[in-house]
């Protein structure tokens, strides 16, 4: 299976998408809606300054009119020539029918029907209309139209202001391309400072990739440096400390099927040869009893180890069911030595039980407790030298009754401590053992509300003393 490199195209793509994108879209609508403001707000005060030109110039004129026998179509050119803002605007005089009779000039405005502000002022209550568009020539304008009424309140006509709206057209623009500009470069910074972001992040999760491939591909010795400190640094200390942890277990479980090899083949050897031995030999009948022995506690030996084995994969599948009942601890403990007292014998080990005093019975399941027993005496045997000792007592202790079982056997080294309880470990591989009878029986006390401590000295001995709770208490059925 060949490694592949994680690209990020699918982080680069989602943040374009939902980052990036959306960023973008939001930027244009701020600045699609910057503009109609802004224009709106310039039209504003372009036809705000108009609207106060015309009111001035409508108040002094009605006054004028009405102090006066000032008649409006015949003085239009007098207005006309009096109006002192030519260069910026152009002042049309326009009578009651619209028509225009005099401008200010410097404008095409003649037009074949009503101006629409000329209209629209006669509808307004104050004489104001307004409109903006093109001329005839297709310039932009802005037209404003102020009605003049006579005293008799009949229209006299109207003076009409128009203003071209090219430079105001063209100072709209430039604002706009310039906050379209500025939009552009908020953009390429956003893209830019973004990309390294992205970068920062894809690159360490390809690596991070390529390095679980390669621990999921069996390189155990796979790591990744570390190269920041926040969670991508976490992350990759984490992957490191897995795939430490995994090459681990891996070692401890290859050591466990090679010692589990070990121990089975032990048995089925000797089986395999008293069975040919016993096919060879006619009538020998004590070598027949002897033969028969060894392969009748081989078969014991051996149904013992698989029993082991299942029993420890019904613990790791959650599986493993006790029947809790009154147990008096002392006889399942007496009988426990009792299995062991011929073996510690052939192995040159005194077995010391020390009798105690009536214990009271507690709440446990009677079978598991007497292989965590058996688990335990076993272990002490088996890592004593010939001319050991191994001493078994059993007191009260409060709420519980305590089992301790010690020998002076090989020890155990403080750095395999820890682990002695753990699943397939062994301190000393050169012992016969499948490395899950601790593992097994600290389960089973755990279960029971109880547990099972370890202290031990190299080269001195081992104690294992078992804690057992008189009432079934926080207990796992």
């Amino acid at each position: 299976m060949a490694l592949k490199s994680l690209s990020g195209h699918g982080i680069t793509r989602r943040w374009l998408v939902n980052g990036l994108g959306m960023f973008a879209v939001i930027l244009v609508l701020f600045e699609t809606a910057f503009f109609f403001a802004f224009r709106a707000y310039v039209y504003g005060e372009v036809e705000n300054a108009l609207y106060v030109r015309a009111s001035a110039q409508a108040v002094l004129l009605e006054r004028y009119m009405l102090t006066t026998a000032f008649d409006f179509e015949e003085n239009a050119g007098e207005l006309v020539e009096s109006f002192t803002e030519k260069e910026t605007m152009e002042l049309q005089i326009v009578d009651a029918e619209a028509r225009v009779l005099m401008s200010s000039g410097g404008f095409s405005t003649a037009r074949s029907e009503h101006p629409a502000d000329f209209d629209a002022a006669l509808e307004n209550d104050d004489g104001v209309g307004v409109w903006r568009g093109k001329n005839e020539n297709g310039e932009a304008v802005m037209a404003l139209c102020n009605v003049v009424y006579r005293e008799n309140k009949t229209v006299a006509g109207a003076m009409r202001y128009v203003v071209s709206l090219t430079l105001v057209d063209q100072y709209i623009t430039y604002i706009s391309l310039v906050v379209v500009l500025l939009g552009v470069a908020i953009l390429f910074l956003v893209v830019l400072s973004g990309s390294y972001f992205i970068n920062s992040i894809v690159t360490p999760v390809s690596e991070l990739g390529i390095a679980a491939r390669r621990i999921a591909l069996g390189d155990y010795d796979s790591r990744i440096e570390k190269k920041y400190n926040d969670e991508i640094g976490e992350l990759c200390d984490t992957i490191n400390y897995m795939a430490g942890e995994i090459a681990a277990t891996e070692q401890v479980k290859n050591d466990f099927i090679s010692s589990v090899s070990h121990e089975l083949r032990t048995p089925l050897t000797a089986i395999k040869g008293w069975s040919e031995t016993l096919q060879q030999v006619d009538g020998d009948v004590e070598l027949t009893q002897k033969g028969l022995e060894v392969i009748a506690a081989e078969a014991e030996r051996l149904s013992g180890i698989v029993e082991e084995l299942l029993d420890f994969s019904r613990m790791q599948g959650g599986r493993m069911k006790l029947n809790f009942d009154r147990v008096d601890v002392l006889a399942e403990l007496q009988e426990a030595v009792f299995l062991f007292r011929d073996r510690a014998r052939r192995a040159g080990v005194t077995l010391q039980y020390v009798e105690s005093a009536d214990l009271p019975p507690i709440t446990a399941d009677r079978d598991r407790l007497k292989q965590v027993f058996i688990n335990v005496i076993d272990n002490a045997i088996k890592y004593s030298d010939t001319g050991g000792r191994v001493r078994i007592e059993a007191a009260s202790m409060h709420d519980y009754v305590q089992v301790v079982i010690s020998d002076n056997g090989i020890g155990i080294a403080p750095e395999d401590l820890p682990n002695v309880k753990s699943k397939f470990y062994k301190a000393d591989k050169t012992r016969p053992g499948s490395g899950i009878g601790l593992a097994l029986a600290d389960e089973i006390v755990r279960r029971h509300g109880g547990w099972l401590d370890i202290d031990s000295t190299k080269g001195v001995g081992t104690t294992v003393s078992v804690m057992l709770p008189l009432k079934k208490e926080n207990t796992y059925e």
